[in-house]
């Protein structure tokens, strides 16, 4: 099988690094032309830059996906350019933790307003466009904690899970226009978010002893993933939700395995 994304119209959001960079690269590798959104210009000169010695195609836009009016300018600005949009990666986040005696107002609002709402507005603005099209591809950025939440993540795990549920939601009411909304949840993937890889030795190795796979993983493993679920390929794989975390907690004891093979 051959995953084809050539000429696919394709938006990933908060792509100046990390996990989006890498989806953005992926599929602009496989020939899509991908448009890239992020809020810090100096991130999206880097991506042109590499855009542009690879001669990919597609664009970069400041765009706050916190409002409404930012996420239907973008939307109709890419549709003037490009004729459509067939992908839409929702992957703009924060993670503010702490606990919830403690929590802020702003904290609180911050992990809900870009996680949750800018998932929402995003897929808001795109849906006239797909259901004109009559096909299209959303995913969106969900998360292990949406799965299993960590102590001190309360606003971070409630607006990951309300990704979960809204994805669900969406899946159904696009059905009959043929297009298919999925999330995915990274698991142990170091970013400059979590810090995992920069945690003291002795904590890294009980995180990784929670993992089937006991290794972190990488970007790339996601961005693979997202290649698939916008691919024909995954054209009867709707209204799910994607664990991309190496078998966290798949047992109740992973490193069993380890001391016992």
């Amino acid at each position: 099988m051959e995953i084809n994304l050539k000429d696919k119209v394709a938006i990933v959001t908060g792509a100046g690094r990390g996990i989006g960079n890498s989806i953005a690269r992926t599929l602009a590798a496989e020939g899509a032309v991908v448009i890239i959104t992020d809020i810090r210009t100096d991130l999206l000169d880097t991506v042109k830059a590499d855009w542009d010695a690879n001669n990919w195609r597609g664009a970069q836009h400041i765009a706050d996906v916190r409002s409404p009016d930012a996420c239907k300018e973008l939307i109709a600005k890419i549709v003037a350019e490009f004729g459509r949009v067939d992908i839409l990666v929702n992957n703009a986040g924060v993670s503010i933790s702490g606990p919830i005696e403690t929590m802020t107002e702003a904290a609180w609002d911050a992990n809900l307003d870009i996680n949750l709402k800018g998932t929402f507005l995003m897929c808001q603005a795109v849906i006239p466009v797909m259901k004109a099209q009559r096909s299209g591809s959303i995913l969106n950025a969900a998360s292990f904690a949406a799965i299993i939440p960590s102590i001190g993540s309360a606003p971070y795990a409630a607006s990951k899970a309300g990704v979960h549920y809204f994805t669900r939601v969406l899946a159904g009411e696009l059905g009959p226009w043929d297009v298919t909304v999925n999330c995915y949840s990274p698991g142990m993937i170091p970013t400059e978010i979590n810090h995992f890889t920069e945690r003291p030795e002795d904590v890294q190795s009980n995180l990784l002893d929670t993992l089937t796979l006991r290794r972190w993983g990488d970007p790339q493993d996601v961005a693979n993933l997202i290649c698939f679920l916008a691919s024909d390929l995954a054209r009867y794989i709707t209204g799910t939700m994607v664990d991309v975390s190496g078998g966290k907690l798949a047992t109740q004891i992973p490193k069993f395995a380890y001391e016992n093979p």
